[in-house]
């Protein structure tokens, strides 16, 4: 694979890393141009659980990306020494993070996820995993918050022990977030910074760029 950009996210990222914790990877990479004209379309995602790495070919990642998907996203925003490849064209990419974003997709993808993690809580699908899934819910209804009202995402936590401790409460009783769902709604409710659509012109311009610079690599 041809990487653009790589980093460790998850856990680690967040701060809430415990010495068993696994290390999950993210990255973008470029297929040879001349593969997307054959008659089958090439892999567009690779996932492996030993290690955990996720890799998305690049138009796919900037579709996740334009939806605000938060996974896909975060790579974008990594701390600084969390980058383990960053090619120019990955390094244009991060300078492009603001571009991916909009009010609409936000809301519909962070607290549409931290929804999603509250109703495995109720119905106990979560299983051992509860409390895994709860902190997920405060980190995403924390990070929709700060999107919405600064345009800015931070993936360390400012307060990870917090964060632990109440996705613990949580875990053992789920009503403990539903004021916390409805806050974040009320204040995504208000005027916000982010854009109404995603400003996708300059995102289609990269793409191009990375087609261009794979014109001639070998398939």
């Amino acid at each position: 694979m041809r990487v653009l950009l790589s980093g460790v996210v998850g856990s680690t990222a967040y701060g809430l890393a415990r010495p068993c914790s696994d290390v999950d990877r993210l990255g973008v990479f470029a297929v040879a141009t001349a593969e997307l004209h054959g008659l089958r379309r090439p892999v567009e995602s690779v996932v492996s659980t030993a290690p955990d790495q996720t890799w998305h070919e690049a138009a796919k990642w900037c579709r996740l990306a334009l939806v605000c998907n938060p996974t896909a996203s975060e790579l974008v925003w990594l701390p600084e020494e969390l980058y383990e490849e960053r090619t120019p064209l990955g390094e244009e990419l991060i300078g492009l993070r603001r571009r991916f974003l909009s009010a609409r997709a936000v809301r519909s993808a962070y607290l549409g996820y931290a929804a999603q993690q509250l109703r495995k809580l109720r119905t106990r699908e979560a299983g051992p995993r509860a409390a895994k899934h709860a902190r997920h819910l405060v980190r995403l209804v924390e990070q929709a918050v700060e999107l919405h009202e600064t345009g800015e995402l931070r993936v360390r936590l400012a307060a990870p022990e917090r964060v632990r401790e109440l996705g613990e409460r949580i875990a053992e009783h789920p009503e403990i977030a539903e004021p916390l769902l409805a806050e974040a709604e009320r204040r995504l409710d208000r005027p916000g910074v982010l854009p109404e659509a995603p400003d996708e012109a300059p995102v289609e311009d990269w793409l191009r760029r990375v087609r261009l610079a794979n014109l001639d690599a070998a398939g």
